[in-house]
């Protein structure tokens, strides 16, 4: 009977549509998959190693999922992408139906435990991209655009406005609390490599930096109180994640209402060696993606800048966005703690 009820409040469909979407998940290799893709975003050979079958099938089953209009499919340079869909009749079916699903079912443990490995694996490689460059990150970033002319760009776009407290995500070697020392009255960074973080603070050391810290901290989970910064930057972080539109709402957390989010990262492109050589798990984000994820996070578009490499053959270009938060003081939490991290550094 709640089933039913779930299914009438959740789910209006035609008998053909509700038929369709059935036939598609009704099927325990196809369930296994929507479990996996509504997990986040994950090849044809991440799915095969989880589920221990063979390439073709696989394939054959997330077509079926496609043409059911349960998944998107994107192609990033060599490699395709799946995930569940985000929105639709259809998704909201099956996300009740997985939501059905016995959290001890033993083929989907297994499931989940495989993909936890590849996730593991992937953010290991990464890491350790970070750690073993650590000290000529800087220089690295050089290969993409001028430093010069994103560092111009992220003080235009910035502005004048009073910048009370900001946070760095994926600080590296702490450039952007160096960059915007006179914007700032205190300045949080925040990266996962403890290596990455010994070089930023030498560096904030070196420049004199006294009124920022950085700590260890995970992206998708920060260790810090939400809604206490009115500028929020990630700099040449996202295309390193598995879900970046997953540390975008983190950042967008962490807003103050009418706070800004920075994101500078790569636009779309095909160079592939920078994911066999530097781990990118993204090729660039394109706009209209970028757009969508913000605004899932509640924040607006205020403004992008487009800044190539000027280099021929692999030519990147670097965007910068800016977006802003349209929560009102109102849809703050009561027992919001401004800041108190900063306070205990």
């Amino acid at each position: 009977m709640l089933i039913g009820c779930r299914v009438a409040n959740l789910v209006k469909m035609g008998l053909d549509g509700l038929v369709d979407v059935l036939k598609a998940a009704g099927e325990p290799t196809r369930l296994r998959l929507l479990a996996l893709l509504a997990a986040g975003d994950l090849t044809v050979t991440d799915l095969t190693e989880i589920l221990g079958q063979s390439q073709p099938r696989i394939s054959r089953h997330l077509k079926l999922l496609a043409e059911a209009d349960l998944i998107d499919r994107y192609q990033e340079g060599a490699w395709a992408y799946f995930r569940l869909k985000q929105d639709g009749k259809a998704v909201a079916l099956v996300r009740m139906l997985l939501g059905a699903t016995s959290e001890n079912d033993p083929v989907l443990l297994r499931d989940g435990e495989r993909l936890a490995t590849v996730k593991r694996v992937r953010a290991e490689r990464a890491q350790d991209y970070f750690s073993r460059n650590a000290a000529d990150w800087d220089v690295m970033r050089r290969l993409h655009v001028s430093d010069a002319d994103v560092e111009a760009a992220i003080l235009d776009l910035v502005g004048d406005e009073p910048i009370d407290a900001l946070l760095d995500l994926g600080t590296g070697t702490g450039r952007i609390l160096q960059l915007l020392e006179g914007h700032y009255r205190r300045a949080l960074g925040v990266d996962a490599s403890r290596d990455m973080l010994a070089v930023a603070r030498a560096n904030l050391d070196k420049a004199g930096v006294t009124k920022a810290t950085v700590r260890h901290g995970d992206i998708f989970n920060l260790p810090i109180d939400s809604h206490g910064f009115e500028l929020v930057t990630i700099h040449q972080v996202l295309h390193f994640l598995d879900q970046p539109e997953l540390a975008i709402s983190e950042a967008a957390r962490m807003l103050k209402p009418n706070g800004r989010l920075v994101i500078i990262d790569l636009a779309p492109h095909s160079v592939e060696r920078l994911r066999d050589e530097h781990a990118h798990v993204r090729l660039g984000f394109s706009a209209q993606t970028m757009s969508d994820w913000l605004k899932k996070s509640g924040l607006r578009v205020e403004g992008t800048r487009d800044l190539d490499s000027g280099m021929e053959g692999d030519a990147l270009t670097v965007t910068i966005w800016l977006a802003r938060n349209e929560r009102s003081e109102g849809a703050m939490p009561e027992n919001a703690e401004t800041l108190d991290v900063l306070e205990r550094n």
